[in-house]
């Protein structure tokens, strides 16, 4: 890859991102109850609580490398 198209792929992708992110902002929180799946783990104690999102995680991961991956090709 030149330098100019990993240039204007890095801007894609931000537009791409700050794009997201205002919707995400417009819509009043993440859609599809992220972070509360049913495999996300949360432990709660008398004075703490534990937080951890499995589930979530891998969900992302699917969605932002099948992004990814159209993106490339894109440029190909």
């Amino acid at each position: 890859m030149e330098f100019t198209s990993v240039g204007k792929f890095l801007v894609l992708i931000g537009v791409f991102l700050v794009i997201i992110g205002g919707l995400i902002w417009l819509l009043g929180g993440l859609p599809l109850h992220l972070g509360r799946l049913p495999g996300d783990i949360h432990i709660r104690g008398e004075r703490w609580s534990l937080h951890i999102p499995l589930a979530t995680c891998i969900v992302l991961s699917i969605l932002l490398t099948l992004v990814m991956n159209i993106a490339i090709r894109l440029f190909r």
